[in-house]
């Protein structure tokens, strides 16, 4: 039981919620530290901090098993991921449906954990449809890679609408620097994943899969995902406009966060992806976590 544990978690990447939980968390600490209009009562809650949690671990464990269920025969023919778990008969197609369907009722359980706040529980069943649509775009869409920003990009404002529920029912206006964090968040992994898609440009060509390496060749493709990452950069620098709380201490995050994509994109060149893990793992991974750190010790100590 231990070693198949270990096997599906080391089959949906666990360690990579990495990269959504920290802007998630960004939201929450953004949410509790924002005034609530008159009548409101918003302060930090452990209960909410843990349904954040939950939430965030249960719909991607779900949405990535669901993902490897969906590629499971092209990931077989695809000489780069035919060592991945259901391919390679580690998984089988049963054992992962068990888990996507129990990690689904997690995540719609966790959202009890915000009552009562109802909007997160009327909300879980189409948050998960959506993500759960990812795994199907690149069948029919260059723009999956968008798809998975989005994805993602609910990460934030999921956070927000859980924690000030009552606030945007009040105002719905109340949502925009969640939106505005959010959309740093669809630009940046979109971005990413464009790049990490390189490596399969010509795999997904002959496949018939779409995607923007295949559709536009690899010089192409990162010439894209460095347009994405500088509208990123935009997306952050607008946030402190509908977020005035922000300070000098952001600013300086925001700019560290600038000088990592320009890092990443150094070193992931159109005749050499030999870095592209690198670049993929190691650098967004202190993106999101970089940033997560700086705005809380700027939001809390400032």
């Amino acid at each position: 039981m231990i070693q198949r544990i270990s096997d599906i978690l080391a089959m949906i990447r666990f360690s990579h919620t990495v990269f959504a939980m920290p802007f998630a968390l960004l939201a929450a600490v953004m949410a509790w530290t924002a005034p609530a209009p008159p009548g409101v009562d918003i302060r930090f809650s452990w209960r909410e901090l843990l349904g954040i949690v939950l939430c965030m671990v249960f719909a991607r464990s779900a949405a990535m098993a669901l993902n490897r269920l969906a590629d499971r025969q092209i990931d077989a023919e695809n000489p780069r991921t035919q060592s991945r778990h259901i391919p390679a008969g580690v998984l089988s197609v049963g054992e992962v449906t068990l888990f996507t369907i129990a990690c689904s009722i997690g995540f719609v359980a966790s959202t009890l954990l915000f009552w009562p706040n109802w909007l997160p529980l009327a909300l879980s069943i189409p948050v998960l449809l959506f993500l759960f649509g990812y795994s199907y775009t690149k069948r029919w869409t260059a723009l999956a890679h968008f798809w998975l920003g989005a994805s993602l990009m609910l990460a934030p404002i999921a956070a927000w609408i859980a924690i000030r529920g009552a606030a945007i029912l009040v105002d719905p206006l109340d949502l925009l620097p969640a939106v505005t964090l959010g959309a740093a968040v669809l630009l940046w992994v979109a971005g990413f994943d464009i790049i990490y898609a390189c490596q399969d440009a010509q795999f997904d060509r002959a496949a018939k899969l779409h995607s923007v390496p295949s559709t536009f060749g690899v010089a192409g493709a990162l010439r894209i995902a460095a347009v994405c990452h500088a509208l990123m950069i935009g997306a952050l620098t607008l946030l402190p406009v509908v977020y005035p709380s922000l300070g000098l201490i952001y600013w300086l995050g925001v700019a560290a966060v600038a000088s990592l994509l320009i890092y990443e994109h150094a070193i992931v060149r159109p005749d050499d992806l030999s870095r592209v893990n690198l670049a993929f793992f190691h650098v967004n991974t202190i993106v999101g976590v970089g940033l997560f750190v700086v705005t809380t010790i700027d939001l809390l100590l400032w």
